[in-house]
């Protein structure tokens, strides 16, 4: 097996916890569903959040899910001018049995506009 990393990001309506909570498990489990990862195979998954999230930290979603023994970190974005708004991204690494290539970016609501060359 091999490390790999998955990308993915979603895009929140407002800047509400529980809002923020549903699409971050959306996305999680997405991300989880697409690539066939269990979470014995995760190794961590490093969160991005833009400026304008404040509302939680989406490794608290993560950890409510039940990735409680997955090493969890967050961050701010990048505060680009006129960069898509209220977007939660992630990185997850995990032990992989597929080329670096068939691994499955997720890109989900108004965040599919980052990254259409690879949003499924």
């Amino acid at each position: 097996m091999a490390v790999r990393a998955i990308r993915g990001a979603t895009q929140l309506d407002v800047d509400d916890r529980e809002h923020l909570f549903a699409r971050t498990t959306e996305l999680v489990q997405a991300v989880l569903d697409a690539n066939d990862v269990d979470t014995a195979s995760l190794i961590s998954i490093f969160f991005t959040c833009t400026p304008d999230l404040v509302a939680d930290f989406p490794a608290a979603a993560a950890r409510e899910m039940g990735l409680g023994d997955v090493p969890l970190m967050c961050a701010v974005e990048i505060g680009v001018p006129h960069a898509l708004p209220r977007v939660v991204r992630l990185m997850a690494h995990a032990d992989l049995d597929v080329a670096r290539a068939d691994v499955q970016h997720v890109y989900l609501h108004g965040a599919v506009a980052l990254r259409r060359d690879i949003a499924q």
